[in-house]
């Protein structure tokens, strides 16, 4: 019988803590690939040597093509999407999705459905909504799901989203994660022969082409905009969790679209601010030229205009500085373990 020998994990906020513990119980001839996305944007990364140094499994930054080897850590680069193809890995920079790039998705998304059953998926410490579709895209194929306990994590929202929106076959600390998936991957899925350690389980041709841009549809825009780019937005739902992906790509689950929205909205108010302040300045470097030119009536109009608008760029501060209400777009109870 085949078994299940691909894991993907998925970590953001407090992830590097998390990795580091489970990958130090996780024994040499671990009969599967480990794939990590860890969300590090852009910035450079030593993620793969924390892991090294961590355990007994080798770790590195995963590279095009590469096959899929086990007993081996595959980490996301920076600022690419981590694919999982028929034949292999695959890396992108398609468009960001949960508001980042490399998002933990677009891995567990194309891992369901290339590799079905053979996938066990895990979500670790992070805050915001990714991985919680992809996890559900595991689930559908007939993959394992394992989430860890949101009162373990460092910081809770990514476990509780996946908890909140999909079903989860294992909730628990990672103390004991690496004793579980070592006995998931025992498990029988389908037939098969079980390839030994360190054996290719798959290898990328050279002809292949870049990856297509997936997940939109032209179908009715909601009333909303993308934070990213501006483009109309439609709206999905993956189990109980909303999505929203505008037709460049970037996608959002419901919890990230809040985040988003929200710095764009107190990025345009600070434009604002900063658009009155100037205004501000202007005004006053006018009316002091018109009076030295002996211009008085000139000078009284900018100084009046530029008190007017001293006086709503103080309104406009105070309410910035008032704060605001962010009601969880998750929920607000600790779903039942």
């Amino acid at each position: 019988m085949g078994h299940r020998d691909i894991i993907v994990v998925g970590a953001s906020a407090g992830g590097v803590g998390a990795l580091t513990r489970l990958v130090r119980s996780l024994p040499r001839d671990l009969p599967a690939t480990l794939l990590v996305v860890l969300h590090i944007g852009s910035r450079n990364s030593s993620l793969p040597e924390i892991l090294a140094s961590a355990g007994l499994l080798p770790a590195g930054f995963a590279e095009d093509g590469a096959p899929l080897l086990y007993g081996r850590i595959l980490v996301a680069r920076p600022d690419h999407h981590l694919h999982l193809g028929p034949e292999g890995v695959r890396l992108s920079r398609g468009p960001r999705e949960n508001g980042t790039r490399p998002a933990v998705d677009p891995l567990f998304r194309s891992a369901a459905r290339t590799y079905g059953p053979r996938v066990i998926g895990v979500i670790l410490s992070g805050t915001l909504g990714d991985g919680t579709a992809g996890l559900a895209e595991i689930k559908h194929h007939g993959g394992a799901t394992v989430v860890q306990d949101p009162e373990d994590a460092d910081y809770p929202g990514m476990p509780l989203s996946a908890l909140r929106n999909t079903t989860v076959d294992y909730r628990i600390p990672v103390t004991g994660m690496a004793d579980l998936l070592v006995r998931l991957t025992a498990l029988p899925h389908r037939p098969g022969a079980r390839p030994q350690p360190g054996t290719p389980i798959a290898r990328l041709r050279k002809d292949d082409g870049d990856l297509p841009m997936e997940g939109y549809d032209l179908t009715a825009p909601v009333a909303l905009t993308c934070p990213h780019c501006g483009g109309a937005l439609a709206e999905t739902t993956v189990d109980s969790l909303r999505y929203f992906t505008c037709h460049i790509g970037h996608r959002f689950a419901a919890p990230d679209m809040e985040e988003a929205q929200f710095r764009k909205l107190e990025e345009s108010l600070e434009i604002a601010l900063r658009s009155l302040n100037e205004r501000a300045a202007l005004c006053r470097r006018l009316a002091e030229t018109a009076r030295k030119k002996g211009h008085s009536h000139s000078a009284a109009h900018w100084e009046r205009a530029m008190q007017e608008v001293e006086e709503r760029a103080a309104m406009l501060a105070g309410f910035i500085q008032q704060g605001w209400r962010r009601p969880d777009p998750g929920g607000d109870e600790d779903p039942a373990s």
